[in-house]
């Protein structure tokens, strides 16, 4: 896979970022932390702005809290902790039904997309291919 890339996008984008990035980079995964690193040092470099949802922080959360790993899930919160969250609320949580129902996503899957559209993201980072059937969201990384 190719790094990815935020041309195209507008000055200092706002990006959702779904949990599998966050994770590849955070563990420095040989292959594709590559792929997503060029992100999070645009992040870095203050040229973008990362957004998550309450889900892809309990995604994330969950490796490190179920290896009962307290020092790696505080690397964690400690990353995302300057992150705007996007809370699940009921204009989100019905925006994802709709999703679902229209481009069969899974519910995880549904509520990222429907939080970055409520958000009015720039893009969806991810490298989940069940976002190709969204026509209204940019997804980098598939």
């Amino acid at each position: 896979m190719e790094p990815v890339s935020l041309k195209g996008l507008p000055e200092n984008p706002l990006l959702l970022i779904d949990s599998a990035p966050i994770i590849y980079v955070l563990e420095d995964h040989p292959e594709l932390a590559p792929v997503f690193r060029p992100v999070f040092e645009a992040h870095a470099k203050g040229l973008a702005r990362f957004a998550l949802t309450t889900v892809t922080l309990a995604e994330v959360l969950t490796g490190p809290l179920g290896e009962r790993n307290e020092v790696l899930a505080e690397r964690y919160r400690s990353t995302l902790r300057s992150w705007f969250v996007v809370d699940l609320d009921p204009e989100i949580a019905e925006s994802a039904a709709r999703l679902r129902a229209t481009c069969k996503l899974k519910l995880a899957d549904a509520v990222q997309a429907a939080s970055a559209l409520m958000i009015g993201a720039d893009a969806l980072i991810t490298h989940d291919r069940d976002f190709s059937g969204l026509r209204d969201l940019r997804v980098l990384g598939v």
